[in-house]
C-alpha cells in the first residue's frame, strides 16, 4: 500500500476512473471556500454557525461573541460548493439579514470561467513610465515601428492590443481629446489598411469620450477607461456600438493618486464602484464587461498585494477579470529594480492573478507572457 499526497484531486478522479456521476459530486466537496463576513449582526452570527456545522461546514467567531457582548460581530465561514448548497438553502428561511446573506453567497458560486487573454501595450505617446513601451512619436516613421511592434506582439500571442496615447503614469497631466486624436489618427489608418482588425482586437485606452468614439468607429472593439466611465460622456460614447468596456478603479487622478491612497474599506469602496458603473453601463444596454482593480492607481503597495491575493472576490460580478501590473512600481517596493529589470515580478505577480481568478493580463512583454501561462496551464 502507498499513501501519495496530491494537489490536484480532480484530475486524479479522472486518472483512476471515476464515473461521471461520481466526479460531479466529489468536485463540488473537494474545494473548501473562505468568506469573511463582516458586521453581522449577532443572532445571526450564532444561526449561520449552527447552520454552517450542520451542513458539514463552520463559521469562526470572536471567542466573546457566544456572551453577546457586541450587536455585530465579524467571522470567516469555511465551507466548501456542495456543503454551501445546502446552507444557502437553510439561510433562506432565516431572519437577521441572513436572506440576504445566501443571496450574495450565491453570486460566489458562480461556476463562470474564462479563457486567459493576453493584452499587449502599445504606446503612443513619448512619457510613458516604460520607455520600450512608447512605440510611436511623431514621425512617420515611428508610426511605422508602432505598426512593426504591434504586429509583432500579435504573432507572439496577444489576442487584444491596448493602444493608448495619453499618459496615465503617476504625475501625469490630462490630455485634450484634440491633442489625442492628432496622435492616434495617423495610426488607425495604418490599422486599417494593413487590416489588423482581422488578426486581433484592438482596444483604445482612453478617459475622453471623441476618442472612444472615433476610434469605435475605426473598428476598435473595446474602450478600456481608467475613470471607470464615471465620465457620462463616455457612457453616451459607448451606447449602441458592440463594444466591450473596461470599468478600472482609480482613486483619485494620476496627477495625485499615489500621495497617499488610504481607504476604510478597500474591498467594499471598490466593490460598490463595480456595482454602480456596472449598473450605470447594463442601463446602457452595454453587456460586455470587464473588471480591472486599478493595481497601481490609487493603491499602496499593501493594497496591490491584498488585491491580487484576494482578486476571486471580485469574480462574483461574473465578469472578466483584467490585471495589468506590468513593470510596475510595487515590484520595486519588494524588490528593487529599475523599470527594465522588472520582467520576473511582472510574471510573478501575473501568474498569481490567474490563479486567483484574472483572465485578461495586460502586458508589455507578450511572448514571455504567453511561454509563463502556456507552463502554468500544464502544471495545473
Amino acid at each position: 500500500m502507498f499513501v501519495k499526497n496530491i494537489k490536484n484531486a480532480l484530475e486524479v478522479l479522472k486518472q483512476i476512473g471515476c464515473d461521471d456521476g461520481g466526479f460531479r459530486i466529489l468536485r463540488d466537496k473537494i474545494q473548501t471556500y473562505s468568506f469573511l463576513i463582516e458586521d453581522l449582526k449577532t443572532p445571526a452570527a450564532h444561526i449561520l454557525k449552527q447552520e454552517a456545522l450542520a451542513c458539514g461546514g463552520d463559521f469562526a467567531l470572536p471567542k466573546d461573541a457566544i456572551l453577546y457582548k457586541r450587536d455585530s460581530y465579524n467571522g470567516v465561514l469555511l465551507i466548501t460548493k456542495s456543503q454551501s448548497k445546502a446552507l444557502i438553502k437553510k439561510l433562506k428561511m432565516q431572519d437577521f439579514g441572513l436572506k440576504n446573506l445566501a443571496l450574495i453567497l450565491e453570486t460566489h458560486f458562480k461556476n463562470i470561467s474564462f479563457e486567459v487573454q493576453i493584452m499587449g501595450v502599445a504606446n503612443i505617446t513619448t512619457d510613458s513610465f516604460y520607455p520600450l513601451s512608447r512605440k510611436a512619436g511623431d514621425s512617420g516613421d515611428d508610426y511605422i515601428n508602432a505598426i512593426n511592434s504591434i504586429i509583432a506582439m500579435i504573432e507572439d500571442g496577444a489576442s487584444i492590443i491596448d493602444i493608448g496615447a495619453a499618459s496615465s503614469r503617476p504625475g501625469s497631466s490630462l490630455i485634450k481629446p484634440k491633442d489625442e486624436l492628432e496622435k492616434l489618427e495617423p495610426l488607425l489608418k495604418i490599422i486599417r489598411s494593413e487590416n489588423l482588425y482581422t488578426r486581433a482586437s484592438f482596444s483604445i485606452d482612453t478617459y475622453n469620450a471623441e476618442v472612444a468614439k472615433k476610434c469605435l468607429d475605426s473598428g476598435f472593439k473595446i474602450v478600456n477607461d481608467i475613470t471607470g466611465f464615471r465620465d457620462i460622456k463616455m457612457i453616451e460614447a459607448v451606447k449602441g456600438y458592440d463594444c466591450r468596456c473596461v470599468i478600472m478603479h482609480m482613486q483619485g487622478n494620476p496627477q495625485d493618486m499615489q500621495d497617499n491612497p488610504t481607504y476604510e474599506n478597500l474591498f467594499l469602496e471598490i466593490d460598490s464602484f463595480f456595482k454602480n458603473q456596472i449598473d450605470s453601463l447594463e442601463s446602457a444596454g452595454i453587456k460586455d464587461i470587464i473588471l480591472d482593480v486599478g493595481i497601481g492607481f490609487g493603491k499602496s503597495l499593501e493594497h496591490n498585494c491584498e488585491l491580487i491575493r484576494n482578486l476571486r472576490h471580485f469574480s462574483h460580478f461574473g465578469y472578466p477579470l483584467l490585471v495589468g501590473a506590468s513593470r510596475k512600481s510595487m515590484i520595486d517596493k519588494i524588490y528593487k529594480s529599475d523599470v527594465f529589470s522588472r520582467l520576473p515580478g511582472t510574471l510573478a505577480i501575473h501568474l498569481e492573478s490567474i490563479n486567483n481568478g484574472a483572465s485578461i493580463i495586460r502586458c508589455h512583454d507578450v511572448r514571455e507572457h504567453l511561454q509563463a501561462i502556456k507552463v502554468l496551464e500544464a502544471l495545473k
